[in-house]
């Protein structure tokens, strides 16, 4: 048995807490909701013998039989649409798109039926289905295997969006989707799959409603609002600005859509100045959209207008590119300091 499938197994609900990575994490969500839901299926392109190509689905397959944990054809929109069909008929479908970047094949798919077909049935056809999207940049692959598509997802009436940026989240936001009745892009970090944390199996998704953010370190001189990968980046920048006495509160902001407005609101009005730090491109990216929520909710206590440390607006470079294009810690910080000397009329 391999490392991955002991730590999942031995992660069963009721095991306790276990040090697992955000990629065992994985593992062991799926194999809680296929145990507890016979209803449950997860296919996609390598998932089963192979465990996937970042081996998530590890053991899956032997476990719980080729019926339920299955490899399609190299086909993304074909993908979705089987998931689509299967939700229709009473199933509970977890698909996985290899990378985020084979995702654009499948948009018709995801667009005009996933994310409408609750809608268009006038509630008669739920659309129970989480779409596992290995996400995000940071490992240098080739062209097409990173990219940052939450704001073309969120922008989409009736998907739901989500992202983990460490190992207990993706737990239990994984089995969250999975028990909402509506279709969620669940956005994984590719570039956070080797971190490892404690995991609690038996802290469970019921007690977490949908749409909430959560405040990773408490701060009074700025907050940085983040997901994914980048939640990790704000954390380590908040640890170099400690050091010259200044205090950033950093903010991972889970889901993307519904976004938590008020928990936004509540971070910028302690601390009066915010910065929101993503990988996709700067224009009409996500951040634009927290900013605006920020400024809506909290524009009485705005110390300095929001700002926003992104990816450039070109395409998301491979390999040796990477780390030029993705927002660093200096860039971080020098928007804190812009933010911080700031002098409102």
């Amino acid at each position: 048995m391999t490392e991955a499938a002991e730590a999942a197994r031995g992660s069963a609900p009721g095991a306790g807490v276990r040090e697992m990575s955000l990629q065992q994490a994985v593992n062991a969500a799926l194999r809680t909701v296929l145990e507890q839901d016979p209803d449950t299926l997860v296919f996609g392109e390598d998932v089963g013998a192979l465990g996937g190509v970042f081996r998530v689905t590890d053991g899956l397959q032997r476990d719980f039989g080729a019926e339920r944990v299955f490899d399609t054809p190299l086909a993304e929109s074909a993908i979705v649409g089987m998931a689509v069909g299967l939700a229709m008929n009473g199933w509970r479908p977890i698909p996985e798109l290899q990378f985020d970047g084979f995702a654009y094949p499948a948009v018709d798919q995801i667009v005009n039926q996933l994310a409408r077909m609750h809608y268009r049935s006038r509630g008669t056809a739920p659309m129970p289905v989480t779409l596992r999207l290995p996400s995000f940049g940071g490992i240098q692959a080739p062209e097409h295997h990173g990219e940052s598509l939450e704001a073309l997802f969120a922008h989409v009436p009736g998907l739901k969006v989500c992202a983990p940026s460490d190992p207990q989240d993706a737990y239990r936001l994984l089995v969250q989707s999975v028990r909402c009745d509506d279709p969620v892009v669940y956005m994984e970090p590719k570039a956070r799959y080797w971190e490892r944390r404690p995991v609690d199996t038996a802290a469970g998704a019921g007690d977490m409603p949908v749409g909430r953010s959560r405040v990773l370190r408490p701060g009074r001189h700025a907050t940085l609002v983040a997901w994914g990968a980048m939640v990790h980046r704000c954390l380590q920048a908040a640890e170099y600005a400690a050091e010259d006495g200044v205090e950033l509160e950093v903010v991972d902001l889970r889901w993307l859509k519904p976004i938590d407005a008020e928990g936004l609101a509540a971070s910028v009005s302690r601390t009066r100045r915010a910065v929101v730090v993503h990988e996709a491109p700067l224009t009409a990216g996500l951040g634009a959209e927290v900013g605006s929520l920020v400024t809506e909710r909290a524009f009485g206590a705005l110390a300095a207008p929001v700002e926003r440390v992104a990816g450039f607006d070109v395409p998301y470079p491979a390999g040796p590119l990477e780390p030029q294009y993705l927002p660093t810690i200096d860039r971080i910080l020098s928007a804190v300091q812009r933010t911080l000397e700031y002098e409102r009329p």
